[in-house]
């Protein structure tokens, strides 16, 4: 089977706690859109994981790293991607005992099969959630700037809701194809967050209906007050809808335009 293989530097950032935290969880959690892990060595200095082949790479190659010679993913494949990352995630907070906090969510750990199907990977930095009637787990603040929610990155108190977060940051990089720090552009626009403007939608031809709900999904997921975001599986549900509404729309307008084939052929029919 082609498989990938992932060596740590123990004196790097992902030490042996990491590479522990990774072991277990994906020993301990199967789901479809979590990453398998395949096998692990732990010899002598040797920190070594083994995972399932990922065909298409990352979400980040697809949207932040494109070449001149790659096409934007179009918006139903985008639209399937956010669909079952955030299945992952909802796995992870609602399915497993007790939940485990993600938190490092971002297009580069979201990696992609032949088909396009995404996984989380990388759970080194996971951490269980709040058990015994806590609300909150207090920890180290760890993660990648830009994504770490608000109260998270000035307290240490993090919560599911932290992901939630995360992930609607992940999910207006891939509603604009924007990296949501990027210093490289102008002042002003370094920050997709405080600077969203929906000119930049690059080659979607996508219904301005569904460009506003897929915004409205993200806006609820990036409010600054943790209690004020929705669950995951909330989220789950709104973009299951937006997938579906955008097929049924399609239908409807397949049944529309065979309603008015009928017409024409009833208006022959009386002419005859």
């Amino acid at each position: 089977m082609d498989v990938a293989v992932k060596q740590l530097d123990r004196n790097g950032f992902q030490g042996n706690r990491e590479f522990l935290v990774e072991v277990l969880i994906l020993s301990l959690l199967h789901h479809q859109n979590l990453v398998n892990l395949v096998g692990y060595c732990s010899d002598g200095e040797q920190r070594i994981l083994v995972y399932e082949y990922m065909a298409n790479g990352s979400l980040e190659d697809h949207l932040l790293n494109l070449g001149p010679d790659k096409k934007p993913l179009d918006w139903s494949t985008r639209m399937k991607i956010a669909v079952g990352a955030a299945r992952g995630l909802e796995y992870l907070h609602e399915t497993a005992n007790p939940p485990v906090i993600y938190r490092d969510f971002k297009a580069s750990n979201i990696l992609l099969d032949e088909n396009f199907n995404p996984k989380l990977s990388d759970f080194g930095l996971a951490k269980l959630g709040p058990t015994g009637g806590e609300v909150y787990v207090s920890t180290r603040v760890m993660g990648t700037y830009g994504y770490c929610a608000p109260e998270y990155a000035s307290t240490g108190q993090l919560t599911t809701k932290s992901d939630v977060y995360s992930f609607g940051v992940v999910f207006l990089e891939m509603i604009t194809g924007r990296r949501v720090i990027d210093n490289a552009r102008p002042s002003e626009e370094q920050n997709l967050i405080d600077w969203v403007c929906i000119n930049f939608i690059i080659n979607l031809e996508l219904p301005e209906k569904a460009l506003y709900q897929a915004l409205a999904v993200a806006a609820m997921c990036l409010q600054e007050e943790a209690t004020t975001r929705p669950y995951i599986s909330d989220v789950v549900t709104a973009l299951e809808f937006l997938s579906v509404g955008k097929n049924q729309t399609e239908t409807e307008e397949d049944d529309d335009d065979d309603d008015n084939d009928n017409d024409d052929k009833d208006d022959d029919d009386d002419d005859k």
